[in-house]
């Protein structure tokens, strides 16, 4: 009789859980081991005050047929589309995003928009060639004015560095090859195609949070006879002659397998392993992510503010996004009559807030709600809770992606091992992004095809347009 393959998963968020869920369908046996106490990852959901929430927004789209294929196949008709309203909030006033040019113009005015015009002219007579830096990048799109004001603040409180050190890459990811002219375009001149609306403007959501797709696909794992094993921590990925044979979990035990996919931070991963070459080690040694505190306040209104979240550039706070997941599902909050906000600090393990209780957030988080006027002085927040998530953000340093690429060539010559996912591959994914990694690396396992798992979301075309899972629901 024919062996099955035994696979090793480890991780139980988009990645792991989707390519753990694929390698089911084939002849492998698959256990997934998870160090925390559900699935999901940062794109689990759970249940606060009778109602639910996520860890921070979770849109899913994407333009990438399989991953809509398999959201489908995984969710069926148990989701719903959103229109999406998100703004940006700079110095008590809010910014429509994407821009629209009225909404623009009456915020800073006449002056306001010719300073920023001839600061972008200015820019362009003098060009920045081959800019190497987030900040490069966007002033050499537009100019130093608009720079200062949409992006500066709100990076460097993602990122905890000036934007003067964060890679181009970044830019080129999530702003894609855009200009302020072609802002002033699209703010300017209305989309008459007739067409329904892009992925900006509308986005599949669970109905019941985005954590219920990972509670679907681990449901479906175990029925096909898979497991996924939580509160199981993975020490070290086991290496023998060049081949991935095993993990040890942090409780010692020893797991042997025929193939290893990880989705544990890259770096701890590949410092777990035996004989690492000591210029591999100094490479994970200059690679960093960034922490996130979430801090969820309930208010006793329904109807705060029509955002599902927004974007707090303002410099005088320092939480960077806020979620109202009043404004998501209606059964994400029931019967109930409060709305839940969640505001996110982000932060290093050094860092001092790092280590502030919850009756320390609760009164920073109402005190800064209170500043930006989201909440009215007659509202009342009822409760508070917090989640701290650690290393939620991989770093774009400049120079990351040369350190990056050093660990990728070593870790190509260890067979069966696959590094995939956010933390896996030191990679800013949505859980689209994690999902194609993890359809793709099964793919490779069943079918022994080579998928360039390591090319997903490097290049600038970001899902940010499309008909996406309309077309899937359209066809169905």
């Amino acid at each position: 009789m024919k062996t099955q393959k035994k696979v090793i998963v480890i991780g139980a968020g988009p990645a792991g859980l989707t390519a753990a869920s694929k390698l089911t369908e084939g002849d492998c046996e698959v256990t997934v081991y998870e160090a925390g106490k559900t699935v999901g990852g940062l794109a689990r959901s759970f249940e606060l005050w009778n109602q639910i929430v996520d860890c921070g927004p979770h849109r899913f789209f994407s333009n990438d047929k399989i991953v809509n294929d398999f959201f489908k196949e995984v969710v069926g008709d148990d989701f719903i589309h959103i229109n999406r309203l998100t703004r940006i909030y700079y110095r008590k006033k809010f910014y429509f995003y994407p821009l629209k040019a009225m909404n623009v113009l009456i915020n800073i005015g006449p002056i306001g928009v010719i300073a920023s015009m001839w600061s972008y002219v200015r820019q362009r007579m003098n060009p920045i060639r081959n800019p190497k830096t987030f900040e490069d990048w966007v002033v050499s799109r537009f100019g130093r004015k608009l720079y200062n004001t949409f992006f500066k603040n709100y990076s460097e409180k993602l990122w905890g560095i000036p934007c003067s050190r964060i890679d181009a890459d970044w830019a080129a990811q999530r702003i894609k090859n855009f200009s302020l002219l072609e802002a002033v375009k699209a703010a300017i001149i209305p989309d008459t195609s007739g067409k329904h609306k892009t992925l900006v403007d509308r986005f599949a959501y669970p109905k019941h949070g985005t954590g219920m797709i990972y509670q679907k696909i681990k449901t479906n794992i175990e029925n096909a006879g898979g497991k996924v094993l939580l509160n199981a921590p993975v020490e070290k990925v086991l290496v023998e002659n060049g081949i991935a044979t095993g993990i040890v979990l942090k409780s010692g035990e020893t797991i042997l397998c025929d193939e290893v996919i990880s989705t544990m931070p890259l770096t701890l991963m590949v410092k777990g392993l035996n004989d690492v070459p000591e210029n591999v080690k100094q490479a994970c040694d200059k690679l960093f992510f960034r922490n996130t505190i979430l801090v969820y306040l309930e208010v006793d209104a329904t109807n705060l503010f029509p955002d599902q979240w927004i974007y707090v550039h303002n410099p005088d706070v320092i939480h960077g996004r806020i979620t109202n997941f009043r404004n998501w599902s209606p059964e994400l909050y029931g019967d109930k009559k409060t709305s839940i906000l969640c505001l996110e600090y982000w932060c290093f393990d050094e860092d001092e807030i790092w280590m502030r209780d919850e009756n320390y957030f609760h009164e920073l988080g109402e005190n800064e709600l209170r500043q930006t006027g989201l909440i009215k002085p007659e509202h009342q927040v009822l409760n508070c809770h917090i989640e701290k998530l650690r290393r939620c953000y991989p770093v774009y340093e400049t120079g990351y992606a040369a350190n990056v690429e050093l660990i990728k060539t070593y870790l190509d010559t260890i067979k069966n091992l696959r590094v995939i996912g956010r933390y896996g591959a030191f990679k800013y994914n949505n859980q689209d992004h994690s999902m194609l990694m993890g359809l793709l690396a099964a793919k490779e396992i069943l079918k022994g095809t080579h998928e360039k798992l390591w090319d997903i979301n490097t290049d600038s075309d970001y899902h940010e347009e499309g008909d996406g899972l309309e077309i899937v629901k359209q066809n169905h």
